[in-house]
Protein backbone atom coordinates (compact mmCIF):
# COMPACT_ATOMS: atom_id res chain seq x y z
CA UNK A 1 0.00 0.00 0.00
CA UNK A 2 1.43 3.31 -1.29
CA UNK A 3 0.77 6.92 0.20
CA UNK A 4 -1.14 9.03 -2.59
CA UNK A 5 -1.42 12.24 -0.34
CA UNK A 6 -0.61 13.90 2.53
CA UNK A 7 -1.19 17.17 4.43
CA UNK A 8 1.14 19.63 6.00
CA UNK A 9 1.20 17.52 9.50
CA UNK A 10 2.17 13.83 7.97
CA UNK A 11 5.06 16.41 5.98
CA UNK A 12 6.25 17.40 8.80
CA UNK A 13 6.81 14.27 10.36
CA UNK A 14 9.16 12.89 6.78
CA UNK A 15 5.84 11.40 5.37
CA UNK A 16 5.49 12.55 1.53
CA UNK A 17 3.78 11.33 -1.46
CA UNK A 18 4.64 7.46 -3.05
CA UNK A 19 6.17 6.15 0.82
CA UNK A 20 4.63 2.53 1.25
CA UNK A 21 1.99 2.84 4.30
CA UNK A 22 4.43 0.16 6.09
CA UNK A 23 7.59 2.56 6.28
CA UNK A 24 5.63 5.86 6.90
CA UNK A 25 3.82 3.93 9.95
CA UNK A 26 7.47 2.96 11.37
CA UNK A 27 8.47 6.26 10.87
CA UNK A 28 5.38 7.59 12.83
CA UNK A 29 2.66 5.23 14.49
CA UNK A 30 0.12 7.21 15.29
CA UNK A 31 -0.04 7.98 11.45
CA UNK A 32 -4.09 8.17 10.35
CA UNK A 33 -4.90 7.11 7.08
CA UNK A 34 -7.71 6.60 4.65
CA UNK A 35 -8.48 4.12 1.62
CA UNK A 36 -7.97 6.37 -1.62
CA UNK A 37 -10.94 6.20 -3.87
CA UNK A 38 -9.93 7.72 -6.94
CA UNK A 39 -13.14 7.94 -8.56
CA UNK A 40 -15.14 10.14 -6.17
CA UNK A 41 -11.63 12.69 -6.12
CA UNK A 42 -11.90 12.73 -9.98
CA UNK A 43 -15.45 13.39 -10.33
CA UNK A 44 -15.19 15.79 -7.18
CA UNK A 45 -12.09 17.52 -9.43
CA UNK A 46 -14.19 17.61 -12.41
CA UNK A 47 -16.78 20.00 -10.33
CA UNK A 48 -14.52 21.93 -9.30
CA UNK A 49 -13.82 23.03 -12.41
CA UNK A 50 -17.27 23.05 -13.73
CA UNK A 51 -17.62 25.53 -10.94
CA UNK A 52 -14.88 27.32 -11.78
CA UNK A 53 -16.48 28.43 -15.02
CA UNK A 54 -17.28 31.92 -12.98
CA UNK A 55 -13.91 32.86 -13.10
CA UNK A 56 -12.71 32.30 -16.73
CA UNK A 57 -14.95 30.69 -19.55
CA UNK A 58 -12.28 27.65 -20.47
CA UNK A 59 -11.33 25.87 -17.57
CA UNK A 60 -9.49 22.49 -17.89
CA UNK A 61 -8.22 19.79 -15.42
CA UNK A 62 -4.76 19.20 -14.75
CA UNK A 63 -4.86 15.31 -12.85
CA UNK A 64 -4.08 14.46 -10.10
CA UNK A 65 -5.10 17.88 -8.42
CA UNK A 66 -4.53 20.60 -10.68
CA UNK A 67 -7.21 22.90 -12.93
CA UNK A 68 -5.64 25.22 -15.61
CA UNK A 69 -7.49 28.65 -16.40
CA UNK A 70 -7.26 30.58 -19.26
CA UNK A 71 -7.58 34.07 -17.68
CA UNK A 72 -7.01 35.80 -21.40
CA UNK A 73 -9.93 38.62 -21.03
CA UNK A 74 -10.94 37.50 -17.45
CA UNK A 75 -8.56 39.38 -14.73
CA UNK A 76 -9.68 43.09 -15.60
CA UNK A 77 -13.14 42.24 -14.23
CA UNK A 78 -12.10 41.41 -11.10
CA UNK A 79 -9.63 45.02 -11.15
CA UNK A 80 -6.35 43.73 -11.62
CA UNK A 81 -4.43 40.26 -12.15
CA UNK A 82 -3.25 40.14 -8.42
CA UNK A 83 -7.12 41.03 -7.13
CA UNK A 84 -8.45 37.98 -9.89
CA UNK A 85 -6.03 35.72 -8.38
CA UNK A 86 -6.83 36.84 -4.43
CA UNK A 87 -10.50 36.28 -5.28
CA UNK A 88 -9.57 32.86 -6.28
CA UNK A 89 -7.29 32.16 -3.74
CA UNK A 90 -10.04 33.23 -0.89
CA UNK A 91 -12.93 31.47 -2.11
CA UNK A 92 -10.83 27.82 -1.71
CA UNK A 93 -9.66 28.85 1.27
CA UNK A 94 -13.47 29.53 2.69
CA UNK A 95 -14.03 26.12 1.19
CA UNK A 96 -11.98 24.33 3.29
CA UNK A 97 -9.27 23.95 -0.04
CA UNK A 98 -5.52 24.30 0.64
CA UNK A 99 -4.73 25.92 -2.52
CA UNK A 100 -1.45 27.29 -4.43
CA UNK A 101 -1.43 29.61 -7.63
CA UNK A 102 0.07 30.88 -10.26
CA UNK A 103 -0.41 33.04 -13.51
CA UNK A 104 2.32 33.16 -16.44
CA UNK A 105 1.90 34.06 -20.87
CA UNK A 106 2.33 29.85 -20.61
CA UNK A 107 0.50 27.35 -19.00
CA UNK A 108 3.97 25.84 -18.48
CA UNK A 109 5.33 28.49 -16.45
CA UNK A 110 2.02 28.96 -14.85
CA UNK A 111 2.57 25.06 -13.71
CA UNK A 112 5.68 25.48 -12.08
CA UNK A 113 5.38 29.32 -10.06
CA UNK A 114 2.52 27.61 -8.59
CA UNK A 115 4.45 24.60 -7.51
CA UNK A 116 7.60 25.46 -7.07
CA UNK A 117 7.76 29.46 -6.35
CA UNK A 118 6.99 30.91 -3.21
CA UNK A 119 7.16 34.39 -3.45
CA UNK A 120 5.43 36.03 -7.10
CA UNK A 121 2.73 33.91 -8.39
CA UNK A 122 2.50 35.98 -10.95
CA UNK A 123 5.10 35.95 -14.06
CA UNK A 124 5.34 39.27 -16.19
CA UNK A 125 4.66 39.45 -19.81
CA UNK A 126 7.53 37.69 -21.62
CA UNK A 127 9.46 37.12 -18.56
CA UNK A 128 8.98 33.11 -17.94
CA UNK A 129 12.67 32.15 -19.19
CA UNK A 130 13.98 34.47 -16.08
CA UNK A 131 11.50 33.40 -13.61
CA UNK A 132 11.96 29.03 -14.80
CA UNK A 133 15.82 29.86 -14.60
CA UNK A 134 16.12 29.46 -10.50
CA UNK A 135 13.80 26.33 -10.78
CA UNK A 136 14.32 22.39 -10.33
CA UNK A 137 13.78 20.25 -13.84
CA UNK A 138 10.71 19.19 -12.24
CA UNK A 139 9.38 22.41 -12.96
CA UNK A 140 9.06 21.16 -16.41
CA UNK A 141 6.19 18.30 -15.88
CA UNK A 142 8.69 15.53 -17.40
CA UNK A 143 9.07 12.08 -16.06
CA UNK A 144 10.50 11.25 -12.81
CA UNK A 145 13.38 9.02 -14.44
CA UNK A 146 14.54 12.14 -16.28
CA UNK A 147 14.96 14.59 -13.14
CA UNK A 148 16.94 11.50 -12.04
CA UNK A 149 19.15 11.20 -14.61
CA UNK A 150 19.85 15.22 -14.49
CA UNK A 151 20.54 14.91 -10.96
CA UNK A 152 23.16 12.25 -11.29
CA UNK A 153 24.60 14.74 -13.95
CA UNK A 154 24.96 17.61 -11.69
CA UNK A 155 21.95 19.52 -13.48
CA UNK A 156 20.07 20.67 -10.64
CA UNK A 157 18.43 23.65 -12.14
CA UNK A 158 16.94 24.70 -15.18
CA UNK A 159 19.49 27.27 -15.68
CA UNK A 160 21.94 24.69 -16.06
CA UNK A 161 21.11 23.33 -18.84
CA UNK A 162 18.85 25.86 -20.57
CA UNK A 163 21.53 26.59 -23.13
CA UNK A 164 22.78 23.25 -23.75
CA UNK A 165 22.63 21.98 -27.55
CA UNK A 166 19.08 20.57 -28.15
CA UNK A 167 20.38 17.97 -30.06
CA UNK A 168 22.30 16.80 -27.43
CA UNK A 169 19.81 17.29 -24.39
CA UNK A 170 17.27 15.13 -27.01
CA UNK A 171 19.54 12.20 -27.60
CA UNK A 172 20.48 12.01 -24.15
CA UNK A 173 17.40 12.54 -22.17
CA UNK A 174 14.70 12.01 -24.75
CA UNK A 175 11.79 14.55 -26.57
CA UNK A 176 10.13 15.47 -23.29
CA UNK A 177 11.98 17.52 -21.93
CA UNK A 178 12.96 19.60 -25.33
CA UNK A 179 8.98 19.83 -25.57
CA UNK A 180 8.22 20.45 -21.67
CA UNK A 181 10.70 23.40 -22.12
CA UNK A 182 9.65 25.02 -25.59
CA UNK A 183 5.75 24.88 -24.07
CA UNK A 184 7.09 26.41 -21.34
CA UNK A 185 9.32 29.53 -22.63
CA UNK A 186 6.43 29.50 -25.59
CA UNK A 187 8.18 28.71 -28.23
CA UNK A 188 5.62 25.64 -28.57
CA UNK A 189 1.91 26.59 -28.32
CA UNK A 190 0.18 24.03 -25.57
CA UNK A 191 -3.68 23.62 -25.84
CA UNK A 192 -6.25 22.59 -23.30
CA UNK A 193 -9.31 20.57 -23.12
CA UNK A 194 -12.15 22.78 -20.91
CA UNK A 195 -14.70 20.91 -19.46
CA UNK A 196 -16.94 23.01 -21.15
CA UNK A 197 -16.40 24.08 -24.24
CA UNK A 198 -17.38 27.68 -24.51
CA UNK A 199 -20.00 28.18 -27.52
CA UNK A 200 -19.49 30.93 -30.51
CA UNK A 201 -22.03 32.99 -29.26
CA UNK A 202 -21.78 33.61 -25.14
CA UNK A 203 -22.31 36.62 -23.04
CA UNK A 204 -21.09 36.56 -19.48
CA UNK A 205 -21.74 39.44 -16.87
CA UNK A 206 -20.01 39.02 -13.39
CA UNK A 207 -21.66 40.81 -10.29
CA UNK A 208 -19.80 42.20 -7.84
CA UNK A 209 -22.42 41.75 -5.32
CA UNK A 210 -24.77 38.59 -5.02
CA UNK A 211 -27.56 38.82 -6.77
CA UNK A 212 -31.41 38.19 -4.55
CA UNK A 213 -34.26 39.67 -6.57
CA UNK A 214 -36.42 39.02 -9.43
CA UNK A 215 -35.60 42.88 -10.78
CA UNK A 216 -31.83 42.01 -10.80
CA UNK A 217 -32.13 39.15 -12.82
CA UNK A 218 -34.39 40.57 -15.30
CA UNK A 219 -31.86 43.42 -15.43
CA UNK A 220 -28.75 40.90 -16.21
CA UNK A 221 -30.90 39.14 -18.77
CA UNK A 222 -31.85 42.27 -20.30
CA UNK A 223 -28.06 43.49 -20.79
CA UNK A 224 -26.91 40.13 -22.10
CA UNK A 225 -29.49 39.26 -24.34
CA UNK A 226 -28.81 43.41 -25.67
CA UNK A 227 -25.03 42.37 -26.32
CA UNK A 228 -25.72 39.13 -27.90
CA UNK A 229 -27.91 40.22 -30.02
CA UNK A 230 -26.05 43.08 -31.05
CA UNK A 231 -22.72 40.88 -31.79
CA UNK A 232 -25.65 38.49 -34.28
CA UNK A 233 -27.29 41.09 -36.42
CA UNK A 234 -23.52 42.22 -37.02
CA UNK A 235 -22.58 38.68 -38.67
CA UNK A 236 -26.21 38.60 -40.00
CA UNK A 237 -26.89 35.74 -37.73
CA UNK A 238 -30.21 34.89 -35.24
CA UNK A 239 -30.21 32.02 -32.56
CA UNK A 240 -32.35 29.15 -32.99
CA UNK A 241 -31.84 28.05 -29.24
CA UNK A 242 -31.03 30.13 -25.89
CA UNK A 243 -29.62 29.40 -21.85
CA UNK A 244 -29.29 31.46 -19.38
CA UNK A 245 -27.12 30.03 -16.83
CA UNK A 246 -27.36 31.95 -13.22
CA UNK A 247 -23.82 30.76 -11.16
CA UNK A 248 -24.66 30.61 -7.14
CA UNK A 249 -22.59 31.53 -4.03
CA UNK A 250 -23.33 27.75 -3.12
CA UNK A 251 -22.46 26.27 -6.04
CA UNK A 252 -25.24 25.23 -7.92
CA UNK A 253 -26.77 26.42 -11.36
CA UNK A 254 -29.64 28.00 -12.51
CA UNK A 255 -30.56 27.67 -15.79
CA UNK A 256 -33.32 28.14 -18.42
CA UNK A 257 -33.39 27.58 -22.25
CA UNK A 258 -35.84 28.48 -24.89
CA UNK A 259 -35.91 27.62 -28.54
CA UNK A 260 -37.41 29.79 -31.83
CA UNK A 261 -38.96 28.75 -34.96
CA UNK A 262 -36.47 31.01 -37.05
CA UNK A 263 -33.70 32.80 -36.50
CA UNK A 264 -33.87 35.59 -34.29
CA UNK A 265 -32.07 38.62 -32.93
CA UNK A 266 -34.65 40.97 -31.54
CA UNK A 267 -33.84 41.16 -28.12
CA UNK A 268 -37.45 42.32 -27.14
CA UNK A 269 -38.83 39.20 -28.02
CA UNK A 270 -36.77 36.95 -26.98
CA UNK A 271 -36.99 38.31 -23.70
CA UNK A 272 -40.45 37.95 -23.60
CA UNK A 273 -39.73 33.98 -23.98
CA UNK A 274 -37.40 34.11 -21.12
CA UNK A 275 -39.93 35.92 -18.94
CA UNK A 276 -42.37 33.15 -19.00
CA UNK A 277 -39.42 30.91 -17.15
CA UNK A 278 -37.82 33.48 -15.02
CA UNK A 279 -39.82 32.43 -11.76
CA UNK A 280 -38.56 29.26 -12.16
CA UNK A 281 -35.23 30.80 -11.27
CA UNK A 282 -34.39 30.71 -7.33
CA UNK A 283 -31.36 32.38 -6.16
CA UNK A 284 -30.42 31.38 -2.42
CA UNK A 285 -28.38 32.93 -1.07
CA UNK A 286 -27.63 34.70 -4.61
CA UNK A 287 -26.34 34.67 -7.78
CA UNK A 288 -22.44 35.88 -8.76
CA UNK A 289 -22.62 35.39 -12.12
CA UNK A 290 -24.97 35.35 -15.22
CA UNK A 291 -23.88 33.36 -18.68
CA UNK A 292 -26.22 34.12 -21.77
CA UNK A 293 -25.05 30.90 -24.16
CA UNK A 294 -26.85 30.39 -27.87
CA UNK A 295 -25.63 26.85 -29.33
CA UNK A 296 -27.68 26.82 -32.19
CA UNK A 297 -27.00 29.87 -34.71
CA UNK A 298 -28.27 30.27 -38.10
CA UNK A 299 -28.09 32.86 -40.78
CA UNK A 300 -30.57 35.50 -40.07
CA UNK A 301 -31.32 37.23 -43.80
CA UNK A 302 -33.93 39.45 -43.95
CA UNK A 303 -37.15 38.48 -45.56
CA UNK A 304 -38.53 40.12 -48.73
CA UNK A 305 -41.75 41.98 -48.29
CA UNK A 306 -44.67 42.29 -50.89
CA UNK A 307 -45.05 45.86 -52.10
CA UNK A 308 -49.59 45.49 -52.09
CA UNK A 309 -49.45 42.63 -49.71
CA UNK A 310 -51.75 43.65 -46.17
CA UNK A 311 -51.72 40.02 -45.40
CA UNK A 312 -49.68 38.08 -42.98
CA UNK A 313 -48.10 34.85 -44.10
CA UNK A 314 -45.87 31.71 -42.70
CA UNK A 315 -42.57 34.05 -43.75
CA UNK A 316 -43.99 37.16 -41.60
CA UNK A 317 -40.94 37.40 -38.65
CA UNK A 318 -44.00 38.45 -36.75
CA UNK A 319 -45.91 34.99 -37.27
CA UNK A 320 -42.89 32.95 -36.04
CA UNK A 321 -42.27 35.72 -32.83
CA UNK A 322 -46.53 34.44 -32.22
CA UNK A 323 -45.66 30.60 -32.42
CA UNK A 324 -42.38 31.11 -30.52
CA UNK A 325 -44.70 32.72 -27.77
CA UNK A 326 -47.27 30.19 -27.82
CA UNK A 327 -44.55 27.47 -27.91
CA UNK A 328 -42.99 29.04 -24.42
CA UNK A 329 -46.71 28.62 -23.06
CA UNK A 330 -48.20 25.38 -24.12
CA UNK A 331 -44.94 23.74 -25.15
CA UNK A 332 -43.57 23.38 -28.83
CA UNK A 333 -44.46 19.76 -29.01
CA UNK A 334 -48.32 20.91 -28.86
CA UNK A 335 -47.79 22.72 -31.84
CA UNK A 336 -48.16 20.56 -35.25
CA UNK A 337 -47.66 21.75 -38.95
CA UNK A 338 -48.94 19.68 -41.83
CA UNK A 339 -47.83 19.70 -45.59
CA UNK A 340 -49.36 17.57 -48.18
CA UNK A 341 -47.96 13.96 -49.30
CA UNK A 342 -48.41 11.62 -52.20
CA UNK A 343 -51.37 9.33 -51.44
CA UNK A 344 -54.46 8.88 -51.81
CA UNK A 345 -56.45 7.77 -48.46
CA UNK A 346 -56.63 10.96 -46.24
CA UNK A 347 -54.58 9.48 -43.31
CA UNK A 348 -51.69 8.64 -45.49
CA UNK A 349 -51.82 12.58 -47.54
CA UNK A 350 -50.07 14.47 -45.30
CA UNK A 351 -47.10 14.80 -43.07
CA UNK A 352 -45.32 16.17 -40.13
CA UNK A 353 -43.56 19.52 -41.60
CA UNK A 354 -39.77 19.49 -39.94
CA UNK A 355 -39.72 23.59 -39.86
CA UNK A 356 -42.16 26.64 -40.28
CA UNK A 357 -40.61 27.31 -43.58
CA UNK A 358 -40.49 23.95 -44.92
CA UNK A 359 -42.09 24.19 -48.92
CA UNK A 360 -43.60 20.87 -50.15
CA UNK A 361 -43.42 20.12 -53.93
CA UNK A 362 -47.35 18.49 -53.92
CA UNK A 363 -50.11 21.01 -53.32
CA UNK A 364 -52.85 20.49 -51.28
CA UNK A 365 -56.18 19.02 -52.50
CA UNK A 366 -58.99 21.80 -53.23
CA UNK A 367 -61.04 20.62 -55.63
CA UNK A 368 -63.15 18.71 -52.83
CA UNK A 369 -63.94 19.78 -49.70
CA UNK A 370 -61.83 17.59 -46.60
CA UNK A 371 -62.89 18.07 -42.65
CA UNK A 372 -60.70 19.93 -40.48
CA UNK A 373 -60.38 17.15 -38.26
CA UNK A 374 -59.48 13.60 -39.55
CA UNK A 375 -58.85 10.91 -37.56
CA UNK A 376 -55.91 9.03 -37.60
CA UNK A 377 -57.63 4.99 -37.54
CA UNK A 378 -61.04 5.58 -38.90
CA UNK A 379 -63.72 3.79 -36.11
CA UNK A 380 -66.75 1.76 -36.88
CA UNK A 381 -70.37 2.90 -36.94
CA UNK A 382 -73.76 1.59 -37.17
CA UNK A 383 -75.37 2.71 -40.27
CA UNK A 384 -78.92 2.15 -41.80
CA UNK A 385 -78.58 3.32 -45.61
CA UNK A 386 -80.87 2.29 -49.23
CA UNK A 387 -78.51 0.02 -51.46
CA UNK A 388 -76.75 0.57 -53.65
CA UNK A 389 -74.84 3.62 -53.52
CA UNK A 390 -77.12 6.01 -51.80
CA UNK A 391 -76.00 7.81 -48.48
CA UNK A 392 -76.46 6.83 -44.89
CA UNK A 393 -80.13 7.53 -43.50
CA UNK A 394 -78.83 7.22 -39.95
CA UNK A 395 -75.59 6.30 -38.30
CA UNK A 396 -74.56 5.64 -34.84
CA UNK A 397 -71.04 6.92 -33.30
CA UNK A 398 -70.10 6.35 -29.46
CA UNK A 399 -73.85 5.96 -28.65
CA UNK A 400 -75.82 8.72 -29.99
CA UNK A 401 -77.82 7.96 -32.89
CA UNK A 402 -77.57 11.02 -35.74
CA UNK A 403 -80.06 11.61 -38.26
CA UNK A 404 -78.91 12.74 -41.64
CA UNK A 405 -80.70 15.63 -42.79
CA UNK A 406 -78.20 16.53 -45.86
CA UNK A 407 -75.40 14.54 -47.75
CA UNK A 408 -73.12 14.74 -50.76
CA UNK A 409 -71.80 11.58 -52.37
CA UNK A 410 -70.27 9.12 -52.88
CA UNK A 411 -66.66 10.21 -54.04
CA UNK A 412 -64.45 6.98 -54.51
CA UNK A 413 -61.13 7.03 -53.42
CA UNK A 414 -58.57 3.97 -53.91
CA UNK A 415 -55.02 3.10 -52.84
CA UNK A 416 -51.87 3.39 -54.80
CA UNK A 417 -51.95 0.76 -57.69
CA UNK A 418 -49.11 -1.24 -55.99
CA UNK A 419 -50.88 -1.49 -52.89
CA UNK A 420 -53.04 -4.57 -52.86
CA UNK A 421 -54.01 -4.76 -49.56
CA UNK A 422 -57.82 -3.20 -48.39
CA UNK A 423 -60.39 -2.29 -50.70
CA UNK A 424 -61.70 1.06 -52.29
CA UNK A 425 -63.72 3.91 -50.04
CA UNK A 426 -67.45 5.83 -51.25
CA UNK A 427 -66.77 8.72 -49.07
CA UNK A 428 -69.88 11.10 -48.01
CA UNK A 429 -70.20 14.54 -46.33
CA UNK A 430 -73.34 14.14 -44.09
CA UNK A 431 -75.09 16.77 -42.05
CA UNK A 432 -77.26 16.03 -39.00
CA UNK A 433 -80.75 17.36 -37.42
CA UNK A 434 -77.84 19.32 -35.17
CA UNK A 435 -76.32 21.15 -38.05
CA UNK A 436 -73.45 18.86 -37.28
CA UNK A 437 -70.85 17.64 -40.20
CA UNK A 438 -69.16 14.32 -40.91
CA UNK A 439 -67.35 12.40 -43.10
CA UNK A 440 -68.54 8.95 -44.06
CA UNK A 441 -66.91 6.17 -45.91
CA UNK A 442 -68.05 2.42 -47.12
CA UNK A 443 -65.58 0.23 -47.19
CA UNK A 444 -65.61 -1.76 -50.42
CA UNK A 445 -68.98 -2.94 -52.32
CA UNK A 446 -71.59 -3.31 -50.61
CA UNK A 447 -72.94 -6.70 -49.51
CA UNK A 448 -75.72 -7.63 -47.44
CA UNK A 449 -73.45 -10.21 -44.98
CA UNK A 450 -70.89 -7.46 -44.59
CA UNK A 451 -70.91 -6.11 -40.95
CA UNK A 452 -68.67 -3.12 -39.78
CA UNK A 453 -68.38 -1.72 -43.64
CA UNK A 454 -68.81 1.96 -42.20
CA UNK A 455 -66.94 4.44 -40.63
CA UNK A 456 -66.29 7.59 -39.84
CA UNK A 457 -63.09 9.26 -40.71
CA UNK A 458 -63.49 13.36 -39.75
CA UNK A 459 -65.29 16.42 -38.43
CA UNK A 460 -65.86 19.00 -40.48
CA UNK A 461 -66.32 22.36 -38.68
Amino acid sequence: MVITATNSLAEKQGIHTGMALADARAIFPPLKFLDDKPEPSGKLLNDIAEWCVRYSPCVAIDPPDGLILNATGCAHLWGSEHEYLTAIYNRFQQMGYDLRIGMADTIGAAWAVARFCNNANIIKSNEQKTALLSMSPAALRIDHEIIERLYKLGLRDINSFLNMPRNALKLRFGEQLIKRLDQALGYEEEFILPVHVPVPFEERLPCLEPILTAMGIQIALERLLESLCIRLQQEGKGLRTAIFKCFRVDGKIEQIELGTNRASNNARHLFKLFELKMETIEPALGIELFILEAPKVEDALPVQEKLWSGTCSIEDIKFSELMDRIAGKIGANNIHRYLPDEHYWPERSFRSATSLLEKSDTAWPTKLPRPIQVLHVPEHIEVTAPIPDYPPMLFRYKNKLHKVKKADGPERIEQEWWIRDGEHRDYYAVEDEDGSRYWLFRSGHYTGDKRNQWFIHGFFA
